[in-house]
């Protein structure tokens, strides 16, 4: 019996999770998510230094000419301390000397004999900056299920942390099924077609982060799809396309069964894609896509990628949408939920005009898809709709209603 995609989804969420980690160097942990918190081991600035390059001063001073004898530079360890009726010089980023009220700029004085001539009027902690007010020692920096981009690297930097907890990026096996499918870099016969599937499948996994592992194009033989499975057991999530409907060929869900396949799922309420099918072997999971490559693609999209995102260990598993209204009318057929491609131009949905399960074109030429609920036959110019992206990446921590209702 075919679940609804919130079913399926709550499925994919119960059963899918990744708690195999290891630890990386920061330089390599770009686009990896934390296994661990973070928690800052020092002051950030580590000391008060100066914001400017100027003259450490008193506020008393303020309008006369004091006397300049010392300058201090980045790295210094001065122990000078500053008195009445004179300044020292200092550069950005120096340690404050003892007794400093404010850094006045050097483009703020004027020379006078024997110093510098003060603005009259001077601020209290001007252009100090103060040790810790950027970051504390014991801030929580960062959580565990945060995706690390170059900004959090820079954090882990400043507090001299070499070394980091995370989530092994997920391992994805990929294999087609099917005596027409050919690779792009065979030849093909009148009746036969390029495998358009699986290198869609290589390039957006790896895009989503995971290692990726092509194990081939199996024939439509119960023996030779057993072998491609069980090539693929060593890792977190096999995706197939083709031979998963109910043809004479489709071989693919009595081989998985070969070896103790669990079904999680074995048919959704959605178009295109209903014969999507998701389950598991041991601790491998198994996304079953339909053959036809414009259905494969979308439906990637939706389970594949809240698959891989659950593999991932990010707190930001869930899909998310971004609000959006129809640029012109859309008529369809109600009675199941709708996979519909087309383009988000930041105000605006405008959807495909042209597009069928086998084809390959509208994804392409698409950044975004919507999904429009069954009892929905019409949307109007103007429509509010839920706009989920292609190009790139839009999660939540929490759950979002992905569905374009009427």
């Amino acid at each position: 019996m075919a679940v609804t995609v919130e079913e399926a989804f709550e499925l994919i969420y119960k059963n899918v999770t990744n708690t195999l980690i290891k630890i990386l160097p920061i330089e390599q942990a770009l686009g990896s998510v934390l296994a661990q918190d973070i928690v800052a081991r020092h002051n950030l600035p580590p000391f008060d230094n100066s914001a400017m390059d100027g003259y450490a001063v008193k506020i008393a001073d303020a309008g006369t000419c004091v006397s300049v004898k010392h300058t201090i530079f980045a790295g210094d360890d001065s122990q000078e301390e500053l008195v009445a009726q004179h300044a020292i010089k200092i550069m950005t980023g120096a340690k404050i000397p003892l007794g400093t009220h404010c850094i006045v700029p050097i483009e703020e004085i004027q020379i006078c004999q024997g110093g510098v001539t003060l603005p009259k009027n001077l601020v209290m902690s001007k252009h100090i900056r103060l040790c810790g007010e950027d970051i504390k020692d014991g801030d929580l920096l960062l959580k565990s299920g945060e995706r690390l981009n170059a900004h959090q690297i820079t954090l882990l930097a400043s507090q001299g942390i070499s070394h980091v907890k995370v989530y092994k990026k997920p391992r994805i096996a990929l294999f087609a099924s099917g005596n027409e499918l050919k690779m792009h870099f065979e030849n093909v016969k009148s009746f036969q077609l390029y495998n358009t599937n699986t290198p869609t499948f290589f390039a957006r996994a790896e895009e989503l982060g995971c290692e990726v592992d092509f194990i081939g194009t199996a024939s439509d033989t119960l023996t030779d799809i057993k072998l491609h499975i069980q090539s693929a057991l060593d890792s977190n999530l096999i995706i197939t396309s083709g031979g998963v409907s109910v043809g004479d060929a489709d071989f693919t869900k009595e081989a998985f069964e070969a070896f103790e396949y669990i079904n999680i799922f074995d048919k959704v309420e959605i178009k295109p894609g209903k014969p999507t099918n998701f389950g598991r072997i041991g601790n491998t999971f198994i996304l079953n896509l339909p053959g036809n490559p414009l259905a494969a693609a979308l439906n990637f999209e939706l389970f594949a990628q809240s698959i891989i995102l659950a593999l991932s260990g990010d707190n930001s598993k869930y899909l998310n949408t971004i609000s959006s209204k129809m640029k012109a009318d859309y008529k369809f057929r109600a009675g199941k939920k709708t996979l519909v491609p087309g383009n988000y131009d930041g105000e605006f949905f405008l959807a495909c005009d042209k597009f069928a399960p086998g084809m390959v074109s509208p994804l392409a030429t698409s950044n975004s898809y919507i999904i429009i609920d069954e009892t929905c036959s019409n949307l109007a110019s103007g429509d509010c709709v839920k706009v989920i992206p292609t190009k790139f990446s839009f999660t939540s921590k929490k759950k979002v209603d992905l569905v374009t209702k009427s």
